[in-house]
């Protein structure tokens, strides 16, 4: 919690996302393609001859960028100005909550959320072309229906009522690529052979080969899977299955429905540096057990060089999920019987 807070608290506000002002075509073009003359730009190369992707990426600047669409836009992928300017006003007050409780000696979410830029994206999503989640299988069905974590309204029993978010954990495949309320950053580091992303939540490292070794045997399933890289051109591409099925699909939260995986979860992304300061992102999830159809997600990663990780310390002080239990169980205890 202290680590959480320290994050909020010392980070200053980060260049702009590719986001833009109301009116101003050239920047409104750049939250959904790459910047001009990007076909001309050359990425730099590693001293061993690897297009460059290192840096501090961080997905903060995307919170206030809904996952999935809101149905009211259908397909279409990006906002009005007059759109733009709702949201922007939008989050320059959940933004200016940091400042207001600094002012008034108080401590609350203002201090916890980065709330991030406005940019006009209106999904992470893009396949679909509706921007949402496809329908879940039968299979999908009955697991969502089984899984629990701190949000759901049931009294809590024991550690398996708790999400692996909860349980300090992981945030899984792919939801630890999104961007999140704090913790967002994500640093990249390569060495011959290798690609590394650094993940700030849950303290996690995946590392990447690229030196076309075969997939693990598909009896070793693991919480983020096993990822094998290659480079398409300037592209990185990263395939990661071997996962054990244990985590939701996105991270859950208040009136989120939990999206379940399965250890036949499939990731496919794909990481073009098409600028200086910008990687495009693509990720692409299959899980025909739990989803009726694939989806994919795009998205600019902006670098930030200024930006430092924080140790993620979840364990520590951590009493959430025994309180749980516990008021749980006085609850039941003290519960007044049913007239």
């Amino acid at each position: 919690m202290t680590a959480r807070f320290a994050v909020i608290s010392s980070l200053a506000a980060i260049g702009l996302l590719a986001g833009c002002t109301a009116g101003d075509d050239a920047a409104k073009a750049r939250a959904t393609a790459a910047p001009a003359g990007a076909q001309s730009w050359m990425p730099p190369r590693t001293p061993w001859g690897d297009p460059d992707l290192q840096g501090m990426w961080p997905a903060t600047e995307l919170n206030g960028t809904p996952l999935q669409r809101p149905e009211s836009f259908g397909e279409r992928a990006t906002l009005t100005d007059e759109e733009f300017a709702e949201r922007a006003k939008r989050l320059e007050g959940l933004n200016a909550r940091y400042d207001d409780e600094i002012k008034n000696h108080k401590m609350g979410i203002g201090h916890w959320a980065e709330m991030g830029r406005p940019n006009r994206l209106t999904s992470l999503i893009v396949e679909p072309a509706n921007g949402r989640l496809p329908a879940l299988t039968a299979e999908g069905e009955r697991k969502s229906a089984t899984m629990t974590s701190s949000w759901s309204n049931i009294p809590f029993d024991r550690v398996s009522d708790f999400n692996p978010l909860d349980r300090c954990i992981t945030r899984g495949l792919p939801a630890s690529m999104f961007p999140f309320m704090y913790n967002s950053g994500i640093e990249i580091v390569q060495a011959p052979g290798y690609v590394v992303i650094r993940l700030e939540l849950i303290h996690e490292t995946r590392i990447v080969p690229l030196d076309g070794r075969p997939p693990l045997d598909p009896a070793i399933r693991q919480w983020l899977g096993e990822s094998r890289g290659r480079f398409d051109g300037d592209t990185l591409v990263i395939e990661t299955t071997n996962f054990n099925g244990e985590s939701p699909m996105t991270i859950v939260g208040p009136g989120g429905r939990p999206i379940p995986t399965s250890a036949s979860l499939r990731l496919v992304e794909r990481l073009t540096r098409v600028a200086a300061d910008r990687i495009n992102y693509e990720l692409r999830v299959e899980d025909p057990v739990v989803l009726a159809q694939p989806w994919k997600a795009a998205f600019p990663l902006e670098l930030d060089d200024k930006y430092r990780f924080f140790e993620y310390a979840c364990h520590e002080d951590n009493s959430a999920v025994r309180n749980f239990i516990e008021t749980s169980r006085y609850e039941r205890a003290h519960a007044k019987p049913a007239r």
